[in-house]
């Protein structure tokens, strides 16, 4: 009989559930690294919320251990590429937060709009000061939602229900989805003009970080108030300490910080501030859902070998699994490449197998195709709830299967529509088992797809790639591999160079300030 122990606080039904699907568990909370240590041997599934921090010390020592299961969303505190390496499979449970997440930002609007925490205190202290807090209705003022993803939508739909206009930015938002969300696209600075109210549903991301910068807090309309129940990050906590104190923003209320515990922030103490200590994932519903779900999703792991929501395992059977590998990792690489290159809303993405590739299962192909295209949006987002987030974000998915083999005994496609267009990738399997890159956009070029990689677009011309190679020296850049492809003689080129460091944006403003540069950016497999 499977063994799972249950290391943080968790409603009552997790431990239920596992009894009554034949799993044996224990509740022992609140033990320091070592002692988990001591005991993790014996376990074959770890249930956790946030306290328990998964390490590589614990997970050398968890000699039994074949699964563990987050009740939440972020798994900050497991070490995933130790528990890969060991074997284990890391589950989580997405979704089970959205709705009281939502709830919370709405709840933060009212508290903005009504100044309720400032209100409560004054009334207590005796003041009864009824002609201080002037307060703003909320029915015909314009929500602006920066994501419109899961939690952003009900966001909406609740603003909706409250008669707000609600606007959104999202890159990743198609003009279909905001009509079936109820929400106008728009882009952020239109956001920052129009907006009333502000709230922030997106990951933390580079291109997110402190996406409301000072520069960004200038542009909004003047008495604008701002909520954050996503990320601590996403808002330049400096600026919007400026911001209220100048009248520019006219109240701000915020659940996530930069640094947690929020033990100091340059808010506190700030007239107009509203602070919680993170709990958009605190209610009593939310945390019975959460422990519900991880209950439900190790038990079926550990005892008939289903896997849902794994972050480090697609959902594959044992037959298919050695035949699939491979075209699972080309799938993944080929849709973050195409995820890296797009730029505005997908409203379709297309996985075209050939050749061999077309007598597999596609299924699980797609889902890495969607993975690594949604990996450059979401931190969330694996190979088994990708085909929902698509579904949310209103992504159509298509599969195209041509049996007659081409220019390669077995290819893979994906290519994605767009406002600008069609755009599309496409690599091969060399020895059946390494992933190559062999098309980019209409370009013909053969690459390996793997760590950091410069991405140029030149006009083909002599003497650009000496120009290149010394600019990338002159920046101390050592190039592992390069690549080189191009449409004709004297047209457009493509490079891409394997990097031993990240592209920064210093180098970047290197490279597109060289001759005949149209397109440079970093990439990263």
């Amino acid at each position: 009989m499977p063994k799972v122990l249950i290391s943080d606080k968790m409603d009552p039904r997790a431990a239920q559930i596992f009894r009554e699907r034949g799993v044996e568990v224990d509740e022992i909370t609140g033990k320091t690294p070592a002692e988990l240590i001591a005991i993790i041997g014996e376990y074959d599934g770890l249930a956790i919320r946030s306290s328990t921090k998964v390490t590589k010390e614990i997970l050398e020592h968890a000699t039994n251990l074949k699964v563990v299961g987050r009740a939440g969303i972020g798994v900050d505190n497991v070490d995933i590429p130790a528990a890969s390496a060991k074997g284990v499979v890391v589950m989580n449970t997405p979704f089970g937060n959205s709705i009281t997440t939502a709830e919370h930002a709405i709840a933060l609007m009212f508290a903005l709009a009504r100044q309720l925490p400032e209100a409560d205190a004054s009334t207590q202290a005796g003041k009864w000061e009824k002609n201080r807090f002037m307060g703003v209705e909320l029915t015909s003022k314009t929500l602006g939602l920066i994501g419109a993803g899961n939690i952003g939508s009900i966001v909406a739909d609740r603003a909706r229900g409250l008669k707000m206009k609600v606007v959104a930015f999202d890159p990743f938002l198609t003009p279909e989805r905001a009509i079936e969300i109820g929400v106008e696209k728009v882009t952020l600075d239109e956001l920052l003009a129009r907006a009333d109210f502000i709230t922030l549903h997106t990951p933390l991301t580079d291109q997110t970080r402190n996406i409301l910068s000072a520069e960004a807090l200038a542009k909004t309309k003047k008495g604008v108030r701002i909520i954050n129940c996503a990320r601590g990050g996403l808002i330049d906590e400096v600026a919007l300490k400026a911001a209220l104190d100048s009248g520019q923003v006219g109240g701000a209320a915020l659940d996530v910080f930069v640094e947690e515990p929020a033990k100091t922030s340059p808010l506190f103490n700030t007239p107009n501030f509203v602070s919680t200590p993170h709990l958009g994932a605190s209610t009593t519903e939310a945390q019975v859902n959460v422990a519900i779900q991880v209950a439900e999703q190790m038990a079926d792991f550990l005892m008939s070998g289903g896997v849902t929501n794994a972050l480090n395992m697609p959902s594959l059977s044992a037959e298919e699994a050695p035949k699939l590998k491979p075209y699972m990792a080309l799938a993944e690489k080929l849709g973050s490449l195409v995820g890296q290159l797009t730029t505005g809303a997908v409203s379709r993405i297309s996985v075209h197998t050939e050749g061999a590739a077309a007598d597999l299962n596609a299924k699980p192909i797609v889902s890495a195709v969607l993975a690594g295209y949604l990996q450059t949006q979401t931190a969330t987002v694996n190979m088994v709830n990708a085909p929902v987030l698509a579904r949310e974000r209103g992504l159509e998915v298509r599969e195209v299967r041509t049996e007659r083999e081409a220019d390669y005994h077995t290819l893979l496609r994906v290519s994605v529509k767009t406002e600008d267009g069609e755009r599309s990738v496409a690599g091969t399997l060399f020895g059946d088992s390494a992933p190559r890159l062999v098309e980019l956009l209409g370009i013909k070029i053969e690459a390996d797809l793997a760590g950091p990689m410069l991405y140029v677009v030149n006009e083909d011309a002599p003497g650009f790639i000496g120009r290149l190679g010394t600019a990338l020296g002159e920046a101390g850049v050592n190039i592992g591999t390069f690549h080189l492809g191009r449409r004709s003689a004297g047209g457009e080129a493509v490079l891409l160079l394997s990097v031993d460091e990240a592209v920064t944006p210093d180098l970047l403003t290197k490279v597109r300030a060289l001759p005949g540069v149209k397109t440079a950016m970093g990439l990263n497999f």
